[in-house]
């Protein structure tokens, strides 16, 4: 893993980072301070400002060492003290050190001189610190400079004396290599690269986490600060040797994929990519965020053609490509590694096919399937409610889950038991159906006996072999036929019978019956007859073979087949119909 991420991004260098800065505060050419401008979608809610790919940034080590600031962007309490007390002294000492390298920058880009001298100035401070809080700016917000109408961030003009000014903080030679020995000069061997190298005492922080458990100043993927964490006498990170520049280039591909390339799925982050370039709608990790439009092209039909077109030769580049997925969350200042996947695109395109094939499942109104649910719609039927903080369901469930998606593997029992425990209580308070909860039961079976999947259809299927499949279709006819009888009763025998006869039919459902010949009574003589041949026939599949009990998997076959013959109704009534007016 740690190699692919730092193949991914070879270019990265250590003393540079990407950032997303937030403000700028404008100088002129003379250095005049203008005014201060939000960058970014300005206005928007959530804005993170704009995107710089090459800001310089001091060591975490060198910065620990106290009154140090980074290099032309920082946060808006160290560019422009603005804080609830702008004279704190460790406060002012980072503002001087900003100011002391924009000074010795100013040798090789002239226009940062004049910009030091007006941020030295006290009353100037007070304006840019006015118009940060008319703008509502926070002041761990990012901050750069502008300087007559450009960002010195974009340009090259500093980054030859930012390498040597970098080198001597971190304690490094010209070659790169170091020159205090942390771990007495000893080499190992790198986990990213295979090379003998000189391993990093302390790695940079992944940053984008805070929304999944991490730190808002980042959390760190390796690192060994407390001895139950070490062994064998190392120190710290050398515990897993890597060297600096895998470090961070390793850090730049995580920060660039949260940044660009994750979601957010009940607690954990997923980031994922490929070997060799995809199209977004060519992507099947996204159709489970976003699935296609049942309308346009769902997403069994979009695999299906993928695969077909990589079958037949006319997509070879997708043929020998690979992807790679990785499930994150943070906890305590470290980054926690959920899942790891990797494997074929071509077997990728296939799961994701038979993720949605599986959950497939007839609208709750009848006559056409429901459209493809999303994976967090997913997580959802298994919950009262989806939530993020805490999460539910669990980071370590949605991990599963998502495994299960992507490689095709076997729905947990744990997700049948929640799912059937939340369809009951939708049952009985009469409340809509989910469609993903009832097709996350149905794909339970397919993927849990090759000989049950054969049986479970998206729609009723009336020759199932299961006796709780039929059980659940007759206590949906007999619910029918109260309602058909006598109309609107409130508490009727789905609210007050559907708990048990899910779990003990034979003790109920004979009782039921014997009561829905009163309501036949009540009907005319055609669709007491139509209503009495359904029930015949639902009787001739179960014969004498009604369960005392039922299991948890049979308890979800009598949900399937309760669902599955209401929804069932629109030709039921239709026929229904025609037999009244008979």
């Amino acid at each position: 893993m740690l190699e692919l991420l730092a193949r991914r991004a070879a270019d990265a260098e250590p003393g540079f980072a990407t950032k997303q800065v937030r403000w700028a505060v404008v100088f002129d050419g003379q250095g005049t301070f203008l005014d201060v401008v939000e960058l970014g979608e300005a206005g928007q809610r959530g804005n993170r400002g704009q995107t710089f790919r090459c800001c310089p940034e001091f060591s975490r080590q060198y910065k620990q060492g106290g009154g140090k600031s980074e290099f032309l962007w920082d946060a808006a309490s160290v560019v422009a003290r603005y804080t609830d007390d702008p004279d704190d002294e460790r406060l002012k000492a980072r503002h001087g050190h900003f100011i002391k390298l924009l000074e010795e920058a100013a040798k090789v880009m002239s226009e940062l001189g004049p910009a030091a001298q007006v941020l030295a100035d006290a009353q100037v401070l007070g304006r840019i610190r006015a118009r940060l809080k008319e703008k509502r700016a926070r002041p761990t917000d990012k901050v750069t400079l502008q300087v007559s109408g450009r960002f010195p961030l974009e340009s090259e003009d500093w980054h030859v004396w930012w390498r040597k000014t970098y080198q001597a903080s971190a304690g490094l030679d010209e070659d790169d290599s170091a020159v205090k020995k942390p771990h007495g000069g000893r080499k190992m061997v790198c986990l990213a690269t295979g090379s003998i190298v000189e391993p990093l005492d302390t790695h940079p922080k992944i940053e984008g986490l805070a929304g999944v458990g991490g730190q808002g100043m980042g959390d760190v993927l390796v690192g060994m600060d407390k001895d139950a964490f070490t062994s064998y006498f190392l120190e710290q990170s050398a515990n897993a040797a890597v060297s600096r520049e895998a470090a961070y280039r390793y850090r730049a591909a995580l920060n660039e994929l949260i940044r660009t390339n994750s979601r957010k799925l009940a607690g954990a982050l997923v980031l994922h990519w490929f070997k060799e370039k995809v199209d977004a709608a060519e992507d099947p990790l996204s159709w489970l965020d976003e699935p296609p439009e049942v309308e346009e092209r769902n997403a069994q039909q979009a695999a299906r053609e993928l695969l077909d077109s990589i079958a037949q030769g006319r997509r070879s580049d997708l043929g020998n490509n690979r992807y790679y997925a990785l499930t994150l969350s943070g906890m305590s200042g470290r980054v926690m590694v959920r899942d790891w996947m990797e494997g074929p695109f071509e077997e990728l395109v296939a799961n994701i096919g038979h993720w949605f094939d599986d959950l497939s499942i007839v609208h709750r109104d009848g006559g056409r399937t429901a459209s493809d649910p999303k994976f967090n719609a997913v997580m959802g039927a298994t919950v009262r409610e989806l939530s993020y903080d805490p999460p539910s369901p669990p980071a370590p469930f949605v991990a599963k889950m998502w495994r299960v998606a992507v490689r095709g593997e076997p729905i947990p029992q744990t997700a049948l038991a929640q799912a059937l425990a939340r369809a009951k209580v939708d049952i009985i308070g009469d409340e809509p159906f989910s469609h993903a909860r009832m097709g996350l039961m149905k794909a339970y079976h397919i993927r849990s006996s090759r000989e049950d999947g054969e049986y479970m259809k998206p729609y009723l299927n009336e020759e199932h072999p299961a006796p709780a499949y039929h059980c659940g279709r007759m206590m949906a006819v007999l619910a029918k036929l109260q309602q058909a009888a006598l109309g609107n009763v409130g508490a009727g025998v789905v609210q007050r019978y559907y708990a048990a006869a899910s779990t003990t039919p034979a003790l109920v459902l004979g009782r039921l019956v014997r009561g829905g010949q009163f309501h036949l009574n009540k009907l005319e003589p055609g669709l007491a007859h139509w209503y009495e041949e359904k029930l015949g026939s639902i009787a001739a599949q179960l014969g004498d073979s009604v369960p005392q009990t039922l299991t948890l998997e049979e308890q979800s076959l009598f949900a399937l087949g309760y669902y599955q013959q209401l929804a069932f109704r629109k030709s039921d009534d239709a026929d229904a119909e025609e037999k009244t007016n008979e």
